[in-house]
């Protein structure tokens, strides 16, 4: 028999999903196809006044046991999270790149099935929908702007940007020629043709209209800022003490940097080992990129399943998917469906017409993006059973689920994975890029000083992002762009590590010489989401 607790999170994701269509999509919600989401000033309104409600109804509700706390916990704790993001006015101020809403659409399309005419109607039903989903946008920036609530002009100009390189024709004309020939063929063409023409208009109203009266500066400031991290974190969080953490960890990472150039060639300075990778250890083609992805997520699987995990047999393949004319410069995962019929996958861009491919850096996103990282912590959740209610199988926070995937990169460096020449280099540039999010993104909104005197600007977040965090060149800019843009969210991955490491600490320590890695990464998943502040003692309630 399903708890009041239990129903109500059931009830909660599906009035959720009836709200907001393409967030239900993105998390692999098993609803009824509807086209688009509200984003006027009704549709957030109605979705804040959800989220008011459940609270409401929640509070009166008593847990019956371990596993009606654990859901109770969290659905309090997220909501309550993003409710305070509601009432500080953010939906009316939303305006970010390359990760905001722009992307949510585009992408929305491409995780919609194409398989027989009647999903390839609903995929013509989305395509004709952006335009009203991107006009509700504009009345909601509107409205924020008569209310005193902008977002930071430089968004406002990257997102034009952004919604430039979607209005050309290629970003949806690829499913009309996927199709082919059939009786959906010309409403998808026209849907295509309306949704190229609605990112045209959007793009001409950011840079002409919305960007002249868009805030100078890129900084949210304390109290944004704050709700921000609550909202990816899962915790509030001493966040000057992050800070100063973030630099020491920084300068930790960058000495094992040092001692692993040496390994590439004896006495080569990072950089000079950076250039000796980039001309040996590569791929040409796509076909030959996807391959060697492929390969390495299986052998993945192979290895780990049985040994430090027990991986559901659903769960035993994750689908590579190249994304051709990718905006967001960064590889990314999608989780499975509900019921599994739609499988994980993780997306690797590859626009600007590259056909070389540096390997060496992307095994450690391998074992991020897929398992051990978000493939096992999103697929776990999908084989709960009734361990989890459905708002924990679906729901997400930053934090446990950034700092997981970065757990499963550490691991992964544990077990000896990183064999292959320059791959632990790699996996050590990633770590420092992470760190260099965390001192980026809080001194910036925060406005802090550097440890050598000075202020942040855009310039000097790009600088130390490429020689400390050793991005690689072509990414700097759209990495900074996404962190001047969504505070809070880039410190998820470093903090959430830490986070992580600190609750198997403790762990082995409380349980000395009956301490399974198996075990514990398996309760570790079982758990679901979880806001930091509460990690360590759910897993120790657990066992």
């Amino acid at each position: 028999m399903t708890s009041p607790i239990f129903a109500l999170c059931d009830e909660y994701v599906s009035r959720s999903a009836a709200l907001d269509p393409i967030a239900a999509g993105a998390a692999g919600i098993a609803v009824e196809f509807s086209p688009a989401t509200d984003y006027g000033p009704d549709g957030h309104a109605a979705r804040a006044a959800l989220i008011s409600e459940t609270l409401g109804r929640l509070a009166s509700l008593e847990p019956l046991g371990e596993t009606d706390l654990r859901a109770a916990t969290h659905l309090r704790e997220r909501l309550e999270a993003e409710l305070a993001w509601h009432e500080i006015g953010e939906p009316l101020r939303a305006v970010q790149a390359p990760f905001g809403l722009l992307s949510e659409v585009r992408d929305s399309v491409d995780l919609l099935p194409h398989g027989d005419d009647d999903e390839w109607r609903d995929v013509a039903a989305r395509l004709a929908a952006v335009p009203v989903m991107l006009d509700g946008w504009r009345t909601s920036l509107k409205n924020g702007l008569d209310s005193g609530l902008r977002a930071a002009r430089r968004q406002a100009l990257e997102s034009a940007v952004q919604a430039d390189l979607l209005a050309s024709g290629g970003t949806h004309e690829a499913l009309v020629a996927r199709y082919g020939e059939g009786p959906v063929r010309s409403d998808l063409a026209k849907g295509a043709a309306a949704a190229h023409a609605a990112y045209a208009e959007v793009a001409r109203y950011l840079r002409e209209e919305y960007a002249p009266a868009a805030a100078e500066a890129d900084a949210v400031g304390a109290e944004r800022y704050a709700v921000a991290a609550r909202l990816n974190l899962g915790a509030d969080i001493d966040l000057v003490d992050a800070y100063e953490w973030g630099w020491a960890e920084l300068e930790r990472i960058e000495a094992e940097l040092i001692a692993e150039a040496d390994q590439v060639k004896a006495g080569a300075s990072v950089e000079e080992a950076t250039e000796i990778l980039n001309e040996s250890q590569y791929v040409e083609g796509l076909d030959a990129y996807r391959g060697w992805l492929q390969e390495r997520h299986d052998q993945a699987v192979e290895r780990l399943h049985g040994t430090h995990f027990d991986i559901a047999e659903p769960l035993r393949r994750v689908d590579v998917t190249l994304a051709v004319g990718s905006t967001s410069g960064s590889a990314y995962y999608t989780s499975p469906s509900e019921d599994l019929s739609r499988p994980g996958r993780t997306w690797w861009p590859v626009g600007n017409g590259r056909n070389r491919f540096e390997i060496w850096p992307e095994l450690t996103t391998v074992f991020h993006e897929g398992v051990p990282g978000h493939h096992l912590q999103f697929g776990a959740t999908r084989v709960a059973g009734d361990g989890l209610s459905r708002f924990g199988k679906i729901s997400w926070v930053s934090g446990h689920g950034e700092g997981w995937a970065l757990y499963a990169e550490r691991l992964a460096d544990e077990l000896g994975w990183f064999t292959d020449p320059g791959t632990r280099l790699g996996m050590l540039g990633g770590s420092a890029l992470r760190a260099a999010r965390v001192v980026i993104d809080i001194g910036v909104h925060l406005d802090l000083p550097l440890p050598t005197g000075g202020r942040w600007t855009f310039d000097k977040a790009c600088e130390v992002l490429r020689d400390r965090g050793r991005c690689e060149p072509h990414r700097v800019h759209a990495e900074v762009v996404r962190y001047f843009g969504w505070p809070g969210q880039a410190i998820s991955y470093k903090l959430g590590e830490r986070a992580w490491l600190a609750a198997r600490d403790e762990a082995r320590l409380r349980l000395g010489a009956g301490f399974d890695l198996r075990r514990w990464h398996t309760a570790a998943l079982e758990l679901g989401p979880v806001g930091l502040s509460g990690l360590a003692e759910a897993l120790r309630r657990i066992g």
